[in-house]
C-alpha cells in the first residue's frame, strides 16, 4: 500500500501560482503513475494531470493543460503540481492519488491510493 500526504494549497488571487506537493512512501511507488484529481463543492471528482512511473509521460485535462505542470522526483518521492495562471473555477480540494499502472491515465479507478487532499481556493 503507497502512502501519499499532499500540502502546498491555499488562498491565491486570479492569475496567480501555487505548486503543490506530494510525499509518497510505501513499497515500490517510483513503479506506478502518480496523478492528481480535484474536486469542488457539489461537483464530482475530476481528473487533473498524472504522470508516468519514471515522469517521460504526462497527461492533462483540457481545463489545465498549458496552465498546470506535473513532475516528480522519484529519489525525493515527491510529486509536484505547477499551477500557474490560476482561475476561480480551479478552486477546490486537489488530492494525490498513487496509481496501480505504470502508464499516466485519467481514470480515477487507475489509482487506488488517495491522500486526504489540499484546499485550493482562487479568488477573483
Amino acid at each position: 500500500q503507497v502512502q501519499v500526504v499532499e500540502s502546498g494549497g491555499g488562498l491565491v488571487q486570479a492569475r496567480g501560482s501555487l505548486r503543490l506537493s506530494c510525499a509518497a512512501s510505501g513499497h515500490t511507488h517510483s513503479n506506478y503513475a502518480m496523478g492528481w484529481f480535484r474536486q469542488a463543492p457539489g461537483k464530482e471528482r475530476e481528473f487533473v494531470a498524472a504522470i508516468n512511473w519514471n515522469g517521460y509521460n504526462t497527461v492533462y485535462s483540457n481545463s489545465v493543460k498549458g496552465r498546470f505542470t506535473i513532475s516528480r522526483d522519484n529519489v525525493k518521492n515527491m510529486v509536484y503540481l505547477q499551477m500557474n495562471s490560476l482561475k476561480p473555477e480551479d478552486t477546490a480540494v486537489y488530492y494525490c492519488a498513487a496509481g496501480r499502472l505504470s502508464v499516466a491515465t485519467s481514470r480515477v479507478q487507475d489509482f487506488p491510493s488517495w491522500g486526504q487532499g489540499t484546499q485550493v481556493t482562487v479568488s477573483s
